[in-house]
């Protein structure tokens, strides 16, 4: 998925969409513009759908999903019943893509899902390419034994070892296999964007 210049992306929703944004540079940078737009007197009340907007675009540059992605996880969300806002997140953490970045294989979302697409991840011992593919509870995610002596994976074992999982996901170091456990939930303080803006914003 192309989506522009990170740096102005990551200026408009906030440095935590993107990884190459979470740093020092970046912050310096976010703070000269913050301060140019004080001098010039840009500021004011937001609008409700501009929240709902910024929301709904955090969110999908987090997972760097689709507009048409997103759009329909929500309306599948929202299909399914009386909790749409753990749906939409499940929905989201339960793809192969985000499983192989929780697990602590790729440093990043955007690398997770190059792997992914380079064939180098199998579920349940079948090679799977498929970035969206929806990771079952009791599915093994582990890396093609081929894969393994590659520069991707080279230092995989020493990253591991300061990767903190979360808690629907179980890894065994050793064999480097990884399963889902249980279904993910969502949990607002370790969330950067608002679900129920992304939710209304769709509903509009």
């Amino acid at each position: 998925m192309i989506i522009g210049p990170k740096y102005k992306i990551a200026k408009r929703l906030g440095a935590q969409v993107f990884e190459k944004t979470q740093t020092e540079k970046f912050a310096l940078s976010e703070a000269r513009s913050a301060r140019t737009k004080t001098r010039r007197g840009r500021g004011g009340m937001m609008s409700d759908y501009k929240k709902q907007l910024i929301e709904k675009q955090r969110m999908r540059f987090s997972y760097g999903i689709s507009e048409k992605q997103l759009s329909k996880y929500v309306e599948e969300a929202f299909e399914k019943g009386h909790q749409p806002i753990a749906d939409l997140i499940a929905r989201l953490e339960s793809r192969l893509d985000n499983v192989v970045y929780r697990l602590g294989f790729a440093k990043t979302r955007r690398l997770a899902r190059q792997i992914v697409s380079h064939g180098h991840i199998f579920v349940n011992g079948k090679r799977l390419n498929i970035a969206s593919h929806a990771v079952k509870v009791g599915d093994k995610i582990s890396i093609r034994e081929n894969s393994k002596p590659s520069a991707l994976f080279v230092t995989l074992s020493e990253t591991l070892s300061d990767h903190t999982s979360v808690n629907w996901l179980e890894l065994n170091q050793k064999d480097l296999i990884g399963e889902k456990k249980s279904e993910p939930t969502y949990e607002p303080s370790e969330t950067f964007f608002d679900p129920q803006q992304v939710l209304e914003y769709y509903s509009r």
